[in-house]
């Protein structure tokens, strides 16, 4: 992968319209947008109507059950990140082993639900293509891309079921050889539990026949024996040969021999005493034992015993006949070596690999994707695998945590894109860029985001944008996220929209709220001034509960120091603490934060203090109230009032002065008694 790629040369696509021009596409992060061009198409006119259409491109973000992985993959990755660096990668492998299977069990679990979910809505049930990523045509399809219009819905759950199939054989492969690095000796183990798990028809076709009425004669019986051979499964091998061996006394020499032979044959055991040296002569002993039957012609008598004792010798020609019960060249691949080369070195194996595909294959039939993955990987060719499974692999899920694995491993350090980030990155960054299309999954990709320390928080900025806030609780969701990473800047362009969007629908309080969250005074401003209009019509506050507990969120702008404060002498009055209220009134209007245009409302609201049997003003108050109702008058007129307002407002001056007057009088009354 350390070439640059090449710039794709342009490709006109025929338009179907009535303009007749070839159509454009822009990817997005997860859509195509498909829209008509100035170039006319040329040649011969097609029927139908010019549209803009949207193709997506990941379908599987929109499945149900593949959510499920998304999810659950994503507590895994979580846990990943959260292991130390400190700790040196050898003493971490047993960890990583463990998390590598936690993402196989994961997919694991969705192919079940898949296939449950393909049987209810077709008969078929067993549509899932012999069920171990065969070489057939349709697989090779199916690797790129899965069609929303693929026919029923049954058909759609089965070839997801497939690519995910084949995703779990390349995870387990790279598991093997990357992640666990299985020494020689355990290498072939590992290989060996690698093809059994995936070519599983095998131990459905042995419970068949041992189900049966006559096992010995049930006409897959053979096949049975030799994949349980070419697999190294000798103990279940024995069992069902002892069927036949049963029924046939006069041979029962011979089946006894290929039961030793069988018996005999050395594994490896990693954990016991024995060296890989000592496990080599046993084998080559027990090999040469194998060939001396064969020469001997010993199983001459039964071409099925005799054809199983050439594949324990490795007879090439005799493991290339049993194609169809090995149905790939990677299981030939591993049975090769189990009877060729049991104790394969990880640098040996690419050389086997390529030789094998060749073999199985053959010159006329070419690679396809998959096998070209796995070649790669038998190479140790970490980056083409991760390269060729982009390409091929219908979105990001796969490479992405994989990569991100494998990169933990320490196996991907020597390697950075041309264009900055490292390919670990570049990766996660593109798959997390896709949940952000998805209406819930896009929380998912904030963690990606994070980490990722070179652009995560550059992608996550520009993505938050993007995200339509239908609604508050939504908004909230965002707006905390933001919040916890320090995004300044985001946070007050969702309170800012929120507060807008609230105002159209005359939500004050709610409008109110975002826009203190935004600290925009200008926007706080605005809203206030709606309060106090809507208190003029009304004569009354709404959302009190807002407006009782501003505390000092209500310094932001003037006008809303003023709201607030108003609000407080309204709640002084109810509670009957006058003299509170009268102070606070007053300094509304002396320190001259009232707007002007309040001025009359609020020496109205003077009125019932001014009335009370008790004296509430003072008499320099009531002279500093009367200061304000002369400047008041004195201020240019509105031009735009009517007689009738000038009648209000000059009853309410004659109300006030002889209220004012009174006040003064009982003040003066009042204060020179006290001094007497």
């Amino acid at each position: 992968m350390e070439e640059v790629d090449v710039e794709p040369s342009p490709m006109l696509i025929p338009s179907a319209g009535f303009h007749q021009r070839h159509l454009g596409f822009e990817w997005g992060p997860g859509d195509l947008l498909v829209y008509e061009t100035n170039y006319k198409l040329q040649g011969p006119r097609s029927a139908g109507s010019p549209l803009v259409h949207v193709v997506r491109k990941d379908e599987d973000i929109c499945s149900p059950i593949l959510r499920k992985l998304f999810n659950e993959s994503h507590l895994i990755f979580v846990g990943l990140q959260k292991i130390k660096e400190d700790v040196p990668s050898k003493n971490k492998k047993s960890q990583f082993v463990s998390i590598s299977k936690n993402y196989r069990s994961v997919i694991r679990a969705c192919m079940e639900e898949l296939q449950q979910n393909a049987g209810k809505h077709s008969p078929d049930t067993h549509r899932t293509r012999r069920e171990g990523c065969s070489r057939s045509a349709d697989h090779a399809v199916v690797l790129f891309s899965v069609s929303a219009q693929d026919g029923s819905l049954a058909s759609q759950y089965g070839d997801q079921v497939s690519i995910l199939l084949a995703i779990e054989l390349i995870w387990n492969l790279c598991e093997v050889l990357f992640i666990d690095a299985a020494p020689a000796g355990s290498l072939l183990l590992h290989l060996l539990d690698w093809v059994r798990l995936h070519k599983s028809d095998v131990d459905a076709r042995a419970r068949e026949v041992l189900q049966s009425e006559s096992p010995a004669q049930h006409q897959s019986y053979w096949d049975v024996v030799i994949s349980l051979v070419l697999q190294g499964r000798m103990d279940e091998a024995r069992q069902v040969l002892s069927k036949q061996a049963s029924l046939r006394a006069e041979s029962s020499s011979v089946f006894k021999r290929m039961d030793v032979l069988l018996q005999t044959m050395p594994i490896f055991n990693p954990t016991g005493t024995q060296t890989l040296t000592e496990f080599d002569v046993k084998w080559r002993h027990w090999h040469e034992e194998c060939d001396r039957c064969l020469q001997d012609n010993t199983f001459a008598s039964n071409r099925h015993l005799e054809t199983i004792v050439k594949i324990l010798v490795g007879d090439e020609d005799t493991i290339l006949e049993q194609k169809e019960l090995l149905s790939t060249w990677y299981h030939f691949l591993v049975t090769r070596l189990l009877f060729t080369h049991p104790t394969i070195k990880p640098p040996d194996l690419h050389y086997y690999a390529q030789s094998s595909m060749n073999m199985f294959l053959g010159p006329r039939a070419p690679p396809e994707p998959l096998d070209i993955i796995l070649l790669s990987a038998f190479e140790f060719d970490l980056h083409q695998v991760i390269k060729d499974c982009s390409i091929a692999l219908n979105n990001w899920w796969f490479v992405a945590h994989l990569t991100d694995l494998l990169d933990h491993c320490k196996l991907l350090q020597s390697h950075n894109l041309h264009f900055g980030s490292n390919l670990r990155e570049f990766l996660v960054l593109e798959y997390a860029s896709g949940l952000f299309t998805h209406h819930s999954l896009w929380q998912l990709a904030v963690d990606y985001f994070d980490h990722c320390p070179e652009f995560g928080r550059v992608y996550l900025e520009l993505q938050i944008e993007r995200i339509p806030l239908d609604t508050e609780r939504k908004a909230i969701k965002v707006l905390r996220i933001c919040e916890d990473r320090q995004m300044s800047e985001q946070v007050r362009s969702i309170c800012k929209i929120m507060a807008k969007r609230a105002l159209r629908n005359n939500r004050l309080g709610s409008a109110l709220s975002w826009s203190i969250r935004a600290k925009d005074a200008a926007f706080a401003t605005l809203i206030s001034e709606r309060f106090l209009q809507d208190y003029c019509n009304k004569g009354s506050f709404t959302d009190l509960d807002l407006l009782d507990n501003l505390g000092p969120a209500m310094l932001l702008s003037d006008r809303l120091t003023f709201l607030g404060k108003y609000r407080e002498f309204h709640r002084l009055y109810g509670e009957n603490r006058f003299s509170e209220a009268a102070k606070l009134l007053l300094s509304l209007m002396t320190a001259k934060i009232a707007p002007r245009g309040l001025w009359m409302t609020l020496l109205t609201d003077a009125l019932p203090l001014l009335e009370q049997k008790e004296v509430i003003f003072s008499v320099d108050q009531t002279y500093e109230l009367m200061s304000c109702l002369e400047e008041l008058n004195t201020g240019t007129k509105d031009s735009n009032t009517t007689d009738q307002d000038e009648d209000i407002e000059s009853t309410k001056t004659e109300l006030l002065r002889l209220a004012l007057a009174r006040n003064l009088a009982m003040a003066i009354v009042k204060e020179g008694t006290i001094e007497t």
